[in-house]
């Protein structure tokens, strides 16, 4: 029997950033939120500099310039800080 490799690729499209954690809208409807804490420059940051982010690529990322900060959604989606 063969088995079809499905290859996963998710994409953000949407950030929210509260005091205490970070939320992002997949494309795909999925929603993954984590703490903040996960980030020490996004714990550290003013809410003016958590809210201006942009997309890496097709949504692969998010990155926070005025904080100099990157974060891949596969990051996020594995768990781990």
């Amino acid at each position: 029997m063969a088995i079809l490799a499905v290859e996963l690729h998710p994409l953000a499209h949407n950030v929210m950033c509260a005091n205490d954690s970070l939320s992002v809208d997949l494309i795909d409807g999925r929603t993954i939120t984590v703490p903040v804490s996960w980030s020490p420059a996004l714990s550290n940051a003013k809410q003016s500099q958590r809210e201006n982010w942009g997309l890496l690529g097709d949504g692969e990322g998010i990155h926070w310039p005025e904080i100099d900060e990157d974060l891949s959604v596969s990051f996020l989606l594995a768990g781990t800080h």
